[in-house]
């Protein structure tokens, strides 16, 4: 079995590079079994075991298939692999579920069972603002305390307005793709709003949002739309950003920003789950 501080050290480099992956733990363990309870194992989306280990073929195949279930819709699996004498016994067939516990065959020789509980760890979702401006501010600091990886967005000078940030970019200039979720939120208050939204009309985030009225954002767009933008691109933007609360100091637009994000997350969290 691999030491248990590779698994650590493997688990921290993903962690690092922001790349989904499943742990795989054994439970609990009864007769003979290759593995004991407390072994681990980290499998990456590929399907590849990069550290750790859970023995042989005997739970290999339930484990790894497990991996991808929870992948697809982020609910953690409880997998029994046992002898198919002892499946008989107690009533079930491969592949049943029951109680929460899904069942797996063992044909090794040894005949012994395995308990292993199998979850998904994705990356932070990230947060990424465009500006400085005192409602930027205050949604980095909200957006942190609720587990997001904070993007800030903005020219160097104004940089300093955040007193911390997973990442900082200096201008606009946005990866299209991101490994994790990604919203986006404008709140440039005037200065750099056009720049801003060139830069998310053609990138990929589950959320995009600018902190603004719907007057601003129409002539914004009507500008920015006959100089050659895309009119469908804008649809896909929500201004004003944030669920209807009456917010008006900057920390209670923050919230409102932050709930409508949450609600978006949630929803989609649901329909996964829903439909598996």
């Amino acid at each position: 079995m691999a030491p248990q501080t590779d698994v650590m050290d493997m688990v921290a480099e993903l962690r690092q590079r922001g790349e989904a992956f499943a742990m795989a733990t054994v439970v609990r363990t009864v007769a003979v079994t290759a593995a004991k309870a407390g072994a681990k194992a980290v499998i990456t989306r590929d399907g590849t075991i990069v550290g750790g280990w859970i023995g042989g073929g005997c739970a290999r195949g339930a484990v790894l298939k497990a991996a991808q279930d929870v992948f697809r819709d982020g609910a953690a699996r409880l997998i029994s692999v046992q002898p198919p004498t002892e499946l008989e016994a107690i009533g079930v067939t491969p592949g049943q579920s029951r109680q929460g516990v899904r069942f797996a065959k063992n044909m090794c020789p040894s005949q012994g069972t395995m308990d292993i509980f199998v979850e998904a760890v994705m990356p932070r979702p990230n947060l990424v603002i465009c500006g400085s401006s005192p409602v930027a501010v205050a949604l980095a600091r909200l957006a942190a305390v609720m587990g997001y990886a904070v993007t800030a967005v903005a020219p160097q000078p104004e940089q300093e307005a955040f007193e911390a940030a997973d990442t900082r970019i200096e201008g606009y200039a946005l990866p299209v793709s991101e490994t994790a979720h990604r919203f986006v939120v404008i709140s440039t208050q005037g200065k750099g709003d056009e720049a801003a939204l060139r830069a998310i009309l053609g990138i990929d985030a589950d959320y995009k949002a600018f902190v603004g009225s719907r007057r601003k954002m129409a002539a914004i767009r009507e500008k920015l739309v006959a100089g050659g933008a895309s009119e469908e691109a804008f649809d896909l933007i929500k201004a004003p950003a944030g669920l209807d609360i009456g917010a008006i100091s900057p920390e209670e637009i923050a919230l409102s920003i932050m709930a409508e994000i949450t609600a978006l997350r949630r929803q989609k969290i649901r329909a996964k789950q829903e439909g598996n």
